[in-house]
């Protein structure tokens, strides 16, 4: 019995978790997740902000509005990540690859409060959607998880390598005075090529074409919704 499918009772007994107590224990996750209340693991790749004052002089008003849009649609990234990692390891009955799968959505963790913070600073707010990108990531997840350990990890590979290309995107899209967005966005994409390598070593089988192709048409979808809502 692993840590994850036992508690440990106040009389000092252990019980085997079933599937309501994870499906309550994930559902915790996702409120804490939702709104806000988890912390991050690592500091802020970006620093302290000094002044709200002097950012205000160095962006444009235009500048401001297209760094939080592109922010936003990390921050959205990031909620389909840990809802996409969680729904995977529900059903996983390697533990290795369960707990590699909860090691990745801990550092995406990370990467939501790291995204939260940098949209308050540039006075915006997440993705009015989130509550829909994280069920529909989730059940996305639970449905991989099904398919096997190689497909599972898989998907964890593709998912990377899509959010590479979309992260190496936006250092090249975010104005070039906003610093702290660069510095937040380089670290991101430096974990998600980990996660990518970290998949693959462990023997990742690669996705079928079409199933690339669905996911890169979803991933637009979201992109493109999440920058305005």
């Amino acid at each position: 019995m692993t840590k994850q499918d036992a508690v440990q009772g106040v009389s000092g007994f252990t019980r085997r978790m079933g599937l309501l107590d994870r499906f309550l224990a994930e559902a915790g996750r996702a409120v804490q997740v939702l709104d806000g209340s988890v912390h991050a693991g690592r500091p802020n790749p970006a620093g302290r902000q000094e002044s709200l004052v002097e950012e205000a002089e160095s962006l444009t008003e235009v500048e401001q509005k297209h760094a939080a849009g592109l922010m936003r649609v990390n921050h959205v990234g990031e909620i389909c990540a840990q809802a996409l990692y969680r729904g995977q390891a529900l059903f996983c009955r390697d533990a290795s690859i369960r707990g590699l799968l909860h090691q990745a959505a801990a550092e995406e963790v990370d990467h939501l409060v790291w995204c939260r913070e940098r949209l308050g600073e540039l006075r915006s707010r997440p993705s009015l959607l989130n509550p829909l990108w994280y069920a529909g990531s989730f059940s996305l997840g639970v449905l991989a998880s099904r398919a096997g350990v190689a497909k599972n990890l898989g998907f964890m590979a593709e998912t990377e390598r899509q959010v590479e290309q979309h992260l190496d995107k936006h250092l090249t899209d975010l104005p070039l005075a906003d610093a702290r967005s660069r510095s937040i966005v380089e670290q991101m994409r430096d974990d998600e090529i980990s996660h990518r390598t970290t998949a693959e070593v462990n023997g990742a089988q690669k996705l079928a074409k079409p199933v690339r192709l669905v996911m890169k048409a979803m991933s637009k979808i979201m992109t493109t919704t999440a920058y305005r809502i």
